[in-house]
């Protein structure tokens, strides 16, 4: 009685060494590093790796050591100085291949690293940063939806000229016929074609036909907009030099970015909510602006756009390519010195800008920028969606020479806007307008602040729970206490072993685990006190206070995992944080007070005459 086999005890001291194994690298702590990665689809290699160590020697920079790890370069520093010139030293002599960010890298010992050893992952609120949750605009997916359909209905009825006219009325597609015969057919083709559009309930007329986009259609094209908009964001991302961000969907219509370590906010916004992109036409030489604005009417196949000065250009309608085309962008000082962004296209693209140059050599093209923005603003204390548009003519220069996938935009104000416009187009256009709907800040000392924070009230409960158990139940207590210690080293394996992030409601978990964690002690300490009182026998009162309230613990417990299964669930950033840590802790918890405590009350009293009992 009150004996486990030497198997059982082997196999439970191996389990908590190797957890012990792996909760050490959080006892290491991180060095101030520069994380060089390759931009798109390059990889970092050797030479790249030689090539930073020479730049840094050269430069005589005071750096701990360089390292390839995980197809990331990885400079470590021993101080902030370093680590800030060396980002703007390796900035300068590195091309575009590069995308280099300031980063916290643990400082592991390499047996340990080799063995998979990982610290914990701090989220924001540890680390510092910036935080944004970003509401995508599901009406303008809808709209965009409208007219994509509104062009293909248009070319499919065309061909046998089944239709009379299409217009747009209200999220509907109205197509007006010259006879029954033609709706018909018309209805048949749609049917073949274009399957995704179903006649509105109620909207059918005589020689009228409203079709709607169904709604298996409607989903399809929200999520799809949803998806296109967290890659485009991880591109721009990137693009920024940010390591470790988190970027990822939340509900339906929403996306959380967190971007560790940032403290430039405005930059931030400036280029996550950007819904721009560009479109080349050529200028419309034949007709007179200042007539056209005049007269009010506007030439077919022109169209009205305005410099941001305000001077305004008649442009074809026919748009040449589109930032859809572009493959790469940078930004660079023209033989006048001034900022302009150097273009690559697509195949597509290139044969579209060579047919035109070669065609309208010696006439004008001009850039459009386009930028769509959404805002929420109030208006008799009611919040609605108030979207805009811009379209701004970057600059009209004549066509000198044939060219078709390599040439360079001119005109922008600044190198800042030649920088951003560069960033934008390489990382791609959003499929919808976003809304910056929460933002919050996290600073660097901050972040160390709740650290220290966080650990000294985990150190404070765990000791007040450690007092009290010695205090209350002397050696069991003192079984009870090593028990919680290596339930808090298993808290600790396991979220390093899962790569967890750690945030502050993270940490609330693990105190609330601390105070959990003896619960299940207590119950079994108090039920050998009561077999005590009814059984001389104290084997007996061992082993039956063990099985006896095993089943009321695990109720307790399997009550409390379900709640916490629900908040992860549901529940959406720090209630996720908080839902992981209490979940991890619930089950060890169960391990090392039942299992754990048992095996060392087994060694100290197992297969023992003992008169009397310390609890």
């Amino acid at each position: 009685m009150n004996h486990y086999a030497a198997w059982k005890n082997t196999l439970i001291v191996l389990f908590l060494f190797i957890l012990g194994l792996y909760a050490l690298p959080n006892l290491y702590g991180s060095d101030l590093a520069i994380q060089i990665s390759g931009s798109g689809n390059y990889e970092v290699n050797k030479r790249d790796l030689d090539k930073i160590n020479d730049a840094l020697s050269d430069n005589k920079v005071d750096f701990k050591s360089v390292s390839l790890e995980d197809k990331n370069i990885l400079v470590r520093f021993n101080d902030s100085q370093s680590q800030l010139s060396s980002k703007v030293l390796l900035k300068d002599s590195l091309t575009r291949n590069y995308v280099i960010a300031l980063n916290l890298a643990p400082s592991i010992p390499q047996w340990l690293s080799g063995l998979g050893g990982k610290a914990m992952s701090l989220g924001l609120d540890l680390r510092g940063g910036v935080h944004f949750l970003l509401e995508v605009d599901m009406k303008a997916v809808t709209t965009m939806a409208v007219d994509r359909y509104y062009n293909e209905l248009r070319a499919a009825l065309r061909k046998d000229k089944l239709y009379k006219k299409i217009r747009k009325d209200d999220g509907l597609l109205i197509v007006s016929f010259k006879s029954e015969e033609l709706k018909n057919e018309a209805k048949k083709v749609i049917k073949k074609d274009l399957p995704d559009l179903v006649i509105a309930e109620g909207s059918e007329q005589e020689l009228e036909l409203g079709l709607e986009i169904s709604a298996s259609a409607q989903s399809a094209a929200k999520l799809g907009a949803l998806k296109q908009n967290i890659t485009t964001l991880r591109n721009r991302v990137n693009e920024l030099g940010v390591a470790e961000p988190i970027i990822q969907q939340q509900g339906t219509e929403r996306i959380v970015v967190q971007l560790p370590g940032v403290q430039d906010t405005a930059r931030a916004k400036e280029i996550l909510g950007a819904v721009a992109t560009i479109e080349f036409r050529m200028v419309d030489e034949k007709n007179d602006v200042q007539t056209a604005i005049q007269s009010g009417k506007t030439p077919s196949g022109s169209k009205i756009y305005k410099f941001k000065d305000g001077r305004p250009l008649l442009l074809k309608t026919n748009v040449i390519t589109t930032g859809e085309n572009i493959v790469d962008a940078s930004s660079s000082m023209d033989e006048n010195n001034q900022p302009s962004v150097s273009i690559v296209l697509d195949s597509s693209g290139g044969r579209s800008m060579l047919d035109t140059t070669k065609e309208f050599l010696g006439y004008r093209m001009a850039v459009v920028f386009i930028e769509n923005q959404v805002e929420t603003v109030m208006e008799d204390g009611v919040a609605f969606k108030k979207r805009s548009k811009t379209q701004d003519i970057i600059n009209a220069a004549t066509i000198q020479g044939t060219f078709s996938n390599r040439f360079q935009i001119t005109g922008l104000d600044s190198a800042r806007e030649a920088t951003n416009l560069a960033l934008l187009l390489r990382a791609g256009s959003l499929s919808a307008p976003v809304e910056i709907i929460e933002e919050r800040t996290i600073g660097p000392s901050l972040g160390a602040d709740n650290i220290q924070k966080g650990l000294i009230s985990v150190l404070v409960g765990f000791a007040l729970v450690l007092i009290f158990m010695a205090w209350r139940y002397r050696v069991f207590g003192l079984v009870a206490n090593l028990a919680l210690t290596l339930n808090l080293v298993t808290i600790i394996s396991i979220l390093s072993l899962i790569q967890a992030t750690l945030t502050l409601p993270g940490i609330a978990g693990i105190v609330l685990t601390v105070g959990m964690a003896v619960d299940a002690n207590v119950l079994i300490f108090e039920r050998i006190k009561e077999e005590m009182r009814t059984s001389k026998n104290i084997q007996k009162a061992i082993s039956s206070g063990y099985e006896k309230a095993l089943l009321t613990i695990a109720d307790a417990n399997i009550t409390t995992l379900i709640a916490s299964i629900v908040l992860f669930s549901f529940g959406t950033g720090p209630i996720k944080g908080f839902a992981v840590t209490l979940t991890i802790g619930i089950i060890t918890s169960m391990f090392t007070a039942i299992i754990v405590s048992r095996a060392i009350i087994n060694l100290i009293y197992g297969g023992k005459k003992v008169e009397e009992l310390a609890i």
